[in-house]
C-alpha cells in the first residue's frame, strides 16, 4: 500500500509539474509577443516621426549615400536606435552603423518583403554586423506605393530577452515552490485516499487469517466508507457463522470423545477421516498417526480389514463380532455404516466399535449363577422330597428312624431358607438397593461385641479368639453391615480352622507419612486396616483369585457338611465396596489364612 501510496502521488505531482510547465511557456511565449508587439509599434510611430520631419531626397547615389548616413547617425544619437535608409530595389541608401556601400542588397530580407506586402514588417534575427539579436521593423516611405523606398529600424533584443529571462527564472522558482507544494498536497490526497484502502487491505489480511474479529474503522459516507462498512458486516456475518461452527465443532468433539464406543469413519477411497478417543483405545492407536491415512496402515487383525474392504465394496449395513488381542484382549461388536450425502452418492462407511466383553461376562456369569443357583437349591430341596417319601412309605412309624430322617428335613430346610436368603441378600446388595446408614464407630467396643456374638461357636470348637485394637479408634460405617463383614469373615475362620486353634484380629490406623497431629497430639490417619487370621487349614494358591465369586468353594465336601451357602465372601467382598474399601486375602495351606480390609475413615 505505501508503494501506491508513492505512486499515486508521483503521479499528481507530474500532472501539476506539466499543467504549470505547459502554463509558464504559454505565458513566455504570450509575454515575448506582447513585448514584441508593443516594441514594434514603438518603433513605427518614430518611422513615422522620421519620416515627418525628414526631406526624403534622390539623385546621384553617392550623394544619397552620405546624405542618409549623416542622418541615419544623428538620428540614432537621438533614438538610440540603428536607422536603415533602403532603396525600393534594395540597395543600402544609408545606415547608422555600416558604411552603406560595403552592405549587401536588403531586397530579399524579411522585414522588407512583408513591408512590400503589407506596409509594415517585422523580423527577428541574429545580425552579423554587430553581432546580437536584433529585431527588424522596416517601413514604406510611401504605404500607397508598393515600388517605395523603404526605412528600417532596429533595435537590440538583449533587453528584451533579459526581462523574458527573468520571466522565465521567476516561473521556474514559482515551478519548484508549487511542486513542493503540489507534493505536499498530492501526498496529503494521496494519503487520504490510501489510508482507508491501507485499513481495508490490513483487515481483509486479517480476515483471510481467520481473525474474524477484525473491523474497518469507518470515518466517512463516501464510496470507501461504504466499502469499510461492507468489509465490517461481512466481517460480522463471518464471525457469527464461524462461532456456530466452532461451537458445533466442540459439541460434536466433546460428544465423540465422551461416547462409550468408537467412531472411525472411512471415505470411500479407504482414508480414515475421523477417529475418537474410544476408537484410539481400542485400536491401540492415536487419531495423529492414522487419520489421513488407509485404513489397511493399522496393523491390526485380518478379520478387520476383510469387514472394512467388504463394507466398502457391498455398501451394506454389516454387523459382526471380533476377539481384538492388541493392545489387550477384548471382544467387539463391529457396525458398518454405509454414509450417502444428499445426492446419494457414497461417501465411505462409518464403523461403530462397542467394547461387549463385560456384557457376555455378566451375561455368562448371569448363566452360571442361575446354573448355580438351581444347582444349590436343587441339593436341599431333592433332600427334603426323599426323606419325606420315605416317611410317607412307612418309615414314619419306626419312631428312631422318624426322628433321624425329620431332623435331616428341618436341616436341609433350614439350609434352604439360609440359601435363599444369602441369594436374596446378594441381589439387593449388587443392585444397590441397600441403603447405608453412616455413623462413627468405635472399633475397640464393636468388635468386642463382635466377638461375643461368635464366642459360642469358637468355644464349641475349642478355638481362642484374641483382639488387638488401638484404643479411641474410629471409623465412619454402617454398624449393622461391618458387623455383618466381620462376623462372615470370624463364622469363616471358626469354620475351617481345626480344633484348638486360634483366631485374631487386629485393627490399626494406616498412618500417611506426611500426616499432621490433631489437638491430643496424635497422627491423623484416612484409613483403618482389619487384619483377621486364623490357623485353619489355608487356602491353595490356585483358588485365591475366586474365592470372592458366587458359589466358589475350595473344599466343597467340607463347605457342604458346614454348612455354608458358598455366599458370605462374595457378600462380604461386595460390602466393603460400598464402603469404599478393598478386601485382600493372604494364605499358606496348612498354616492359615489372613483376610485384610481397608476402610476410609470418613465416607
Amino acid at each position: 500500500m505505501n508503494s501506491f501510496r508513492v505512486r499515486l502521488t508521483l503521479i499528481l505531482i507530474v500532472m501539476i509539474g506539466l499543467a504549470v510547465l505547459a502554463s509558464g511557456l504559454f505565458m513566455g511565449k504570450v509575454y515575448r509577443e506582447n513585448h514584441l508587439e508593443a516594441l514594434q509599434d514603438n518603433m513605427v510611430r518614430e518611422m513615422k516621426i522620421i519620416l515627418d520631419e525628414l526631406q526624403w531626397k534622390t539623385g546621384d547615389l553617392d550623394e544619397l549615400n552620405g546624405y542618409y548616413t549623416e542622418e541615419a547617425k544623428h538620428l540614432k544619437s537621438i533614438m538610440d536606435s540603428r536607422i536603415t535608409f533602403i532603396r525600393s530595389d534594395g540597395v543600402v541608401l544609408g545606415d547608422s552603423d555600416s558604411d552603406p556601400k560595403t552592405m549587401e542588397n536588403h531586397a530579399t530580407r524579411v522585414e522588407v518583403v512583408k513591408a512590400k506586402k503589407d506596409g509594415i514588417g517585422r523580423a527577428t534575427r541574429f545580425s552579423d554586423t554587430v553581432k546580437q539579436n536584433m529585431l527588424y521593423v522596416a517601413m514604406l516611405v510611401n504605404p500607397s506605393d508598393p515600388k517605395s523606398d523603404i526605412i528600417r529600424t532596429s533595435l537590440s533584443l538583449k533587453k528584451a530577452d533579459q526581462s523574458v529571462e527573468r520571466i522565465w527564472v521567476g516561473l521556474a522558482g514559482g515551478l519548484v515552490v508549487l511542486f513542493v507544494v503540489a507534493a505536499l498536497i498530492s501526498y496529503r490526497v494521496a494519503l487520504g485516499l490510501t489510508r482507508p484502502l491501507e485499513q481495508i487491505s490490513k483487515v481483509s489480511r486479517r480476515i483471510k487469517n481467520l481473525d474474524y474479529r477484525a473491523r474497518v474503522d469507518v470515518k466517512s459516507n463516501d464510496e470507501i466508507g461504504e466499502l469499510g462498512s461492507s468489509i465490517n458486516a461481512m466481517a460480522d456475518s463471518l464471525q457469527i457463522q464461524m462461532t456456530r461452527i466452532h461451537q458445533n465443532e466442540r459439541q460434536l468433539a466433546t460428544v465423540l470423545d465422551n461416547m462409550i464406543n468408537g467412531v472411525v469413519m472411512i471415505d470411500e477411497e479407504g482414508k480414515i477421516v475421523l477417529l475418537n478417543r474410544m476408537a484410539e483405545e481400542v485400536l491401540g492407536f492415536s487419531a495423529r498417526d492414522l487419520v489421513g491415512r488407509h485404513y489397511a496402515s493399522a496393523k491390526q487383525q485380518y478379520e478387520l480389514a476383510q469387514i472394512i474392504q467388504e463394507a466398502l465394496e457391498c455398501r451394506e449395513h454389516l454387523r459382526d463380532e471380533i476377539t481384538f488381542y492388541f493392545p489387550e484382549e477384548r471382544l467387539l461388536d463391529l457396525n458398518l455404516v454405509p454414509i450417502f450425502d444428499d445426492n446419494e452418492e457414497f461417501g465411505g462407511v462409518l464403523l461403530v466399535l462397542q467394547d461387549v466383553t463385560a456384557i457376555r461376562r455378566l451375561e455368562r456369569m448371569r448363566s452360571e449363577f442361575v446354573a448355580n443357583v438351581s444347582h444349590e437349591l436343587k441339593t436341599p430341596v431333592t433332600a427334603v422330597k426323599g426323606f419325606a417319601e420315605t416317611l410317607l412309605g412307612g418309615a414314619v412309624d419306626d419312631p428312631e428312624t422318624a426322628r433321624s430322617f425329620l431332623q435331616i428335613i428341618f436341616d436341609e430346610s433350614d439350609r434352604l431358607n439360609r440359601l435363599i436368603g444369602d441369594i436374596l441378600e446378594l441381589s439387593k446388595i449388587e443392585s444397590r438397593r441397600v441403603p447405608l446408614l453412616f455413623s462413627p464407630v468405635e472399633l475397640s467396643s464393636f468388635i468386642g461385641k463382635t466377638i461375643e456374638l461368635m464366642s459360642a461357636e469358637a468355644v464349641r470348637k475349642q478355638i481362642r479368639v484374641t483382639a488387638k485394637v488401638e484404643p479411641d479408634l474410629y471409623v465412619e460405617a454402617d454398624e449393622d453391615r461391618l458387623r455383618q463383614i466381620v462376623m462372615n469373615l470370624l463364622a469363616n475362620s471358626i469354620a475351617y480352622t481345626t480344633e484348638g486353634g486360634s483366631v485374631s484380629i487386629v485393627v490399626e490406623p494406616v498412618h500417611d507419612p506426611d500426616a499432621t497431629l490433631d489437638d491430643n497430639g496424635h497422627e491423623n490417619y484416612e484409613h483403618i486396616r482389619i487384619h483377621i487370621s486364623d490357623t485353619g487349614m489355608g487356602i491353595p494358591k490356585k483358588d485365591l483369585p475366586r474365592i470372592f465369586e458366587r458359589f466358589y468353594r475350595v473344599d466343597k465336601a467340607r463347605s457342604r457338611s458346614s454348612g455354608g451357602t458358598g455366599l458370605g465372601l462374595s457378600i462380604v467382598k461386595h460390602l466393603v465396596e460400598l464402603h469404599k474399601g478393598t478386601i485382600t486375602v493372604d494364605s499358606k495351606l496348612g498354616v492359615g489364612s489372613t483376610f485384610t480390609i481397608d476402610l476410609p475413615v470418613l465416607q
